[in-house]
């Protein structure tokens, strides 16, 4: 099965799907979405999902008239341990290279301020919202930033409407590159949250220091159509939203938590509602 396995995945098709299920672990894509990200044709996707699953890489279930498709992480867990068992004899040390930031031990998670990095694709509202929450509601133990991975070169004025209605101070605030955050220079992230799909889909540089990483999607209030108080109502549900989550974040006993225990209270609120 292994051989099936590193066989099916030698196929670059199958190979960016299989890495865009694991960008998006641990939720489902349709077929519509994963097809739509990678720009393949129904039939063909059909093909390699089929591939994928026989490989028992992926698994399949159904919402309504949706085919949903997740990764399937203990046969993946059994590929790489196979890999660095059978292949590395056991020593991660000959597999890995120091270069990488996966092979750095990251912070631990106490006794400071951690850095949080909130990303959607034109960092003009569900982020920037959500930078703002977490500043004014536990400012004092995390630093919160956002950026865009395709910013607008303005922020959306229902977000800042919104933001203004609470009392938020939206003077710092500004649309932000991904890449800002990625240099030398940049601040080591400890936790990354995408808050839309399309943000998710992407890929995204490898984060120095390993962080928790999260997917927070939430529909994009921007495209609400209608009236004003419409469109101000889509900007108002995503705010309590994102308040909802981010206070549930902040409420984590981080200390407490290891990081396996941390990584799946973050995927819980990333699938509440």
């Amino acid at each position: 099965m292994i051989v099936t396995r590193l066989a099916t995945l030698g196929h670059p098709q199958r190979l960016a799907i299989f890495r865009l299920l694991m960008r998006r672990y641990p939720d489902a894509l349709p077929a519509g979405e994963i097809g739509a990200v990678l720009d393949l044709k129904p039939s063909t996707l059909s093909a390699y999902l089929g591939a994928l699953a026989q490989a028992g890489l992926v698994s399949q279930s159904r919402a309504g008239t949706s085919l949903l498709y997740r990764i399937e992480i203990e046969s993946v867990r059994a590929t790489f341990d196979y890999l660095l068992l059978e292949c590395c004899r056991g020593r991660p040390e000959i597999c890995s290279s120091p270069t990488l930031p996966s092979s750095r031990t990251p912070e631990p998670m106490t006794g400071r301020k951690f850095n949080v990095l909130f990303i959607c694709s034109g960092n003009s509202a569900r982020s920037i919202l959500a930078e703002t929450i977490l500043r004014d509601l536990a400012g004092e133990r995390f630093t919160a930033y956002s950026a865009g991975t395709k910013p607008f070169s303005e922020l959306n004025p229902f977000a800042l409407k919104v933001l203004r209605d609470k009392e938020h101070d939206i003077a710092p605030l500004r649309a932000k590159h991904v890449s800002e955050f990625t240099g030398p220079e940049a601040p080591r992230m400890d936790f990354v949250f995408t808050v839309c799909n399309q943000a998710a889909n992407e890929e995204c540089p490898a984060w120095e220091g390993q962080p928790i990483s999260g997917h927070w999607g939430m529909p994009d209030p921007v495209k609400v159509e209608g009236t004003e108080a419409e469109k101000a109502l889509a900007f108002q549900q995503t705010y309590g939203a994102l308040r909802r989550r981010i206070e549930a974040f902040a409420a984590l006993p981080l200390a407490a938590l290891d990081r396996i225990a941390l990584q799946s209270a973050v995927d819980d609120i990333g699938r509440s509602q």
